[in-house]
C-alpha cells in the first residue's frame, strides 16, 4: 500500500471504524513505523503527538482495536480502519470517542444473511436445508414462501408476538431465498421502498402510468 506520510510531517489521519457495527470509533494518527507494526501485528497502533512515541490502543486497558481491514483514500493520505473493537474504545471508558453507543442495527444482518443464501445457492452444500430449497426450484419456493406468509398472517390474527416474530423470519428467510433464487437481493426491495418514500413518488407514478411507460 502506497501511503503518502510526507504531506504532514510524517503522519496520516487513521479513522478507525468497527468492522461489524459500521461505527466510527475514534481518530488517531499513525506514522510509518506505527502502520507497520498496526499490519505486523494486527493490533491498531497510533503514534502519540502528545508523547512523541508509539502507542498500541489497549496496551494499558486491555481494549485493543484488532484489524480487520486497512483501507487507503484516493490521495493516499488517510486511511480508513476496519477493526474489531475488544471494549469501549474512548479512555472515558465510552464505546466511541463521541460519546455514541456502539450498538449493531439489526437490519444489517439482512445483507450478512443474503449473502449466505447466495454461497449456499453456489455452493449448494450436502444436507443444507437452503441447498434443498434450491434443487426443487422457483416454484417449490414461492409456495414456502406462501405458506410462510399464511402462517404469519395466523400468528398476527390469533397468536402470541413471540410466534409472530417467529413465523415473519421464516417468512423473511424464504423471501430472500426467493430473490437470490431470481438474481435479485433484500436491498433491491428496500430501494424500492425508499424510492416510494419520496412524496413525488406517487405523483410520478401515476404521470408514468398515463404515459404508459410504467411495467
Amino acid at each position: 500500500m502506497n501511503i503518502d506520510f510526507k504531506k504532514m510531517d510524517g503522519l496520516v489521519p487513521a479513522i478507525i471504524q468497527d468492522a461489524q457495527t459500521q461505527k466510527v470509533l475514534m481518530l488517531g494518527f499513525m506514522n510509518e513505523e506505527a502502520y507497520t507494526k498496526t499490519v505486523e501485528t494486527g493490533k491498531v497502533t497510533f503514534w502519540s503527538r502528545s508523547r512523541n512515541c508509539l502507542w498500541t490502543k489497549g496496551e494499558t486497558s486491555g481494549n485493543f482495536l484488532n484489524v480487520v481491514e486497512i483501507l487507503n483514500d484516493c490521495d493516499q493520505d488517510t486511511l480508513l480502519i476496519k477493526a474489531h473493537p475488544d471494549g469501549p474504545t474512548c479512555h472515558t471508558g465510552a464505546d466511541t470517542c463521541w460519546n455514541e453507543k456502539n450498538t449493531e442495527n439489526p437490519l444489517l444482518f439482512l445483507s450478512e444473511l443474503s449473502d449466505f443464501i447466495e454461497k449456499r445457492r453456489e455452493q449448494m452444500p450436502e444436507g443444507s436445508y437452503t441447498t434443498k430449497l434450491f434443487s426443487q426450484g422457483i416454484n417449490k419456493i414461492a409456495q414456502k414462501v406462501g405458506e410462510e406468509a399464511l402462517e404469519t398472517v395466523i400468528e398476527a390474527t390469533n397468536g402470541t408476538s413471540d410466534n409472530l416474530i417467529y413465523e415473519a423470519s421464516d417468512l423473511l428467510y424464504h423471501l430472500i431465498v426467493m430473490l437470490t433464487d431470481k438474481g435479485l437481493r433484500i436491498e433491491d426491495v428496500a430501494e424500492e421502498l425508499h424510492r416510494r418514500h419520496d412524496p413525488e413518488w406517487d405523483k410520478q407514478r401515476r404521470l408514468a402510468k398515463a404515459a404508459g411507460t410504467m411495467k
